[in-house]
């Protein structure tokens, strides 16, 4: 795999992209009038979690190759293993395409509205000797399809007669044998090098409640039968899957020359699937994040899941903007995750409200401001919309600034605030510091500064100051509880570990959420959760889900540029 600066920034480059492998396919199939120039795709996710990045590219390149060539794509839960599907996932898979813009309008299936007839067509294999019931353990059949570089063993009860075949699996069908006990398998190749051709398993008992179907069923279909046929059912043109899907193809398509007679097949394509540095994209090890603690429900926002980067304040735009911007491979590649936090930043910074707020507070009194004097300032909602106007913000004598931003005795390049140094409040006045109190710990307390009347901004004065700092009025500020969020692991990739024994849970980044009270500019006090805004200097925000009447919460987004490596730097 590979993952490096230049590909990042190669991908930065607003550039116009060629056509992609899978345009070309598709361009290719319209100009030889195949499928009489229909386009259908589909997007078959399994519920048995939430979606992450990675379904999030793979939406974006279903829905989006569809809309490019005036087709449809559906959307069909692959809903065949009721032990771990719920209707929650369901739920929030809908919600989640539906928030990245996408909409399938009257199209949503589901493969379980194909058991029927799955199961005549499993019924037709049997009868036709293609297909048997096997007794044995999925221990002892995984031993007996052996390695790609040796044939197999055949079942012993791959020579059963039909008549025994499909008594078993009628049997099987209405419950009659445990979980575990008997499969019903195709006749394959036993010496084909590639494995998924050894008899593959086409059911399995399972006395499971579907979310669905209930307790009709107890026996399910396998994927690999299911996936074909329910794409043919459908009409599927294009059947687009992630690469480790290629290797299936072959059984793909052998299902559908044994089940079907018509001259229409739907084909199978396979492109490079999304792989993030800095993140785990298995939805098993994200479900054991959420079931042991270690993170606070699958929408938290240090998960690379479509509802946590929702929550964290990420915009659709910017996500179907990352996606345009990977674009589409044939080969295995990591992508830096400073590609999805810059594409993040560049939509905010189109459309996200300026604010003032100050994380760390200390208190300024500006000495010869008059006491009791508030100022409404004019200052300018967002410069890259115009349009969006001038917000109020209230000057008064005692305003907060970051501690960050003073320094006892400041080195020479330090252009903030220093004694006898001077600095502008950003939007007011160029304010100079007199002197400053400290507590009985040695920590500063209150810095006494004074203020030129002159030099407000906008006034036209000539006045010039290297220093530029935000601020909040102390009369007017609200508190508001600011969780800063990093990223949630800080090995590259936290898949891998040093030792045999361990597991990616090591790599977990132990100050991935900080939680903090910020004085926040009061215009702000009636916002709304999903809300985003810029902190001026200090990163893009959202308002948080768990806001209530009286208590803002804002999640940080992502910081003004990118400063992982120097944090990562001093954890090291």
């Amino acid at each position: 795999m590979e993952s490096n600066e230049k590909k990042t920034e190669e991908l930065k480059s607003p550039e116009t992209k060629s056509l992609n492998f899978l345009e070309n396919i598709i361009e290719e199939d319209i100009r030889n009038n195949k499928n009489s120039g229909i386009i259908l795709t589909r997007f078959p996710p399994e519920p048995n979690g939430y979606l992450h990045i990675g379904h999030a590219k793979s939406i974006c390149l279903n829905f989006g190759l569809a809309q490019k060539y005036n087709g449809k794509c559906n959307l069909r839960f692959d809903d065949t293993n009721p032990t771990k599907e719920e209707e929650e996932y369901v739920n929030s898979i809908m919600e989640d395409i539906r928030w990245l813009g996408f909409d399938w309008e009257n199209r949503l299936y589901y493969a379980s509205d194909y058991f029927d007839q799955l199961y005549e067509w499993a019924l037709k294999m049997v009868k036709e000797g293609k297909a048997y019931v096997d007794d044995q353990s999925s221990e002892i059949i995984s031993e007996q399809r052996g390695v790609p570089t040796r044939p197999g063993i055949e079942s012993s009860y791959r020579k059963r007669t039909v008549t025994e075949n499909l008594d078993l699996f009628e049997r099987m069908k209405k419950g009659e044998f445990p979980d575990g006990t008997r499969v019903l398998r195709a006749k394959g190749d036993m010496s084909s090098p590639n494995m998924h051709m050894r008899d593959p398993v086409m059911y399995r008992i399972m006395h499971a409640t579907h979310h669905r179907t209930g307790n009709k069923w107890c026996i399910y279909p396998m994927y690999d039968y299911a996936h074909g046929q329910s794409d043919y059912l459908e009409g599927i043109t294009h059947s687009i899957c992630t690469l480790e899907f290629e290797i299936h193809r072959p059984l793909y398509e052998w299902f559908l020359d044994n089940l079907i007679e018509t001259e229409y097949r739907p084909r199978q394509y396979e492109f490079a699937r999304l792989n993030l540095s800095y993140t785990v994209m298995s939805k098993r090890k994200l479900l054991e994040l959420v079931k042991d603690g270690y993170v606070k429900g699958w929408d938290d926002p240090r998960m690379p899941t479509i509802s946590g980067m929702r929550r964290r304040g990420y915009t659709p735009e910017a996500i179907r903007n990352f996606a345009e911007k990977v674009g589409v491979a044939k080969r295995e590649n990591v992508i830096d995750v400073g590609l999805l936090e810059f594409t993040v930043r560049e939509h905010l910074n189109k459309i996200a409200p300026r604010i003032f707020a100050v994380l760390d507070p200390v208190k300024v009194i500006i000495t010869n401001y008059p006491e009791g004097k508030i100022e409404n300032l004019h200052l300018e909602v967002n410069p890259e919309d115009p349009e969006l106007g001038y917000r109020d913000v209230p000057l008064s004598r005692e305003v907060y600034i970051e501690k960050e931003d003073f320094m006892e005795d400041p080195p020479s390049k330090f252009f903030r605030l220093g004694p006898g140094r001077e600095v502008r409040l950003k939007g007011a006045y160029i304010i100079r510091c007199e002197s400053f109190k400290k507590d009985d710990a040695g920590n500063i307390q209150e810095i006494y500064c004074t203020y030129d009347p002159e030099t407000k901004s906008g006034s036209g004065s000539q006045k010039k100051v290297k220093g530029t700092l935000h601020w909040v009025s102390a009369k007017h500020a609200i508190d508001a509880e600011i969780r800063l969020y990093d990223r949630l692991f800080i090995n590259e990739f936290p898949d891998e570990v040093e030792q045999e024994e361990l597991d990616f849970k090591v790599n977990l980044n132990p100050g991935s959420l900080k939680v903090i009270t910020g004085k926040i500019e009061p215009g702000v006090k009636d916002a709304k959760p999903s809300d985003k805004f810029q902190f001026q200097r200090l990163g893009y925000f959202c308002v948080d889900s768990d806001s209530t009447e009286g208590k803002l919460v804002f999640n940080r987004t992502v910081t003004l540029k990118e400063t992982w490596t120097k944090l990562k730097d001093k954890t090291d």
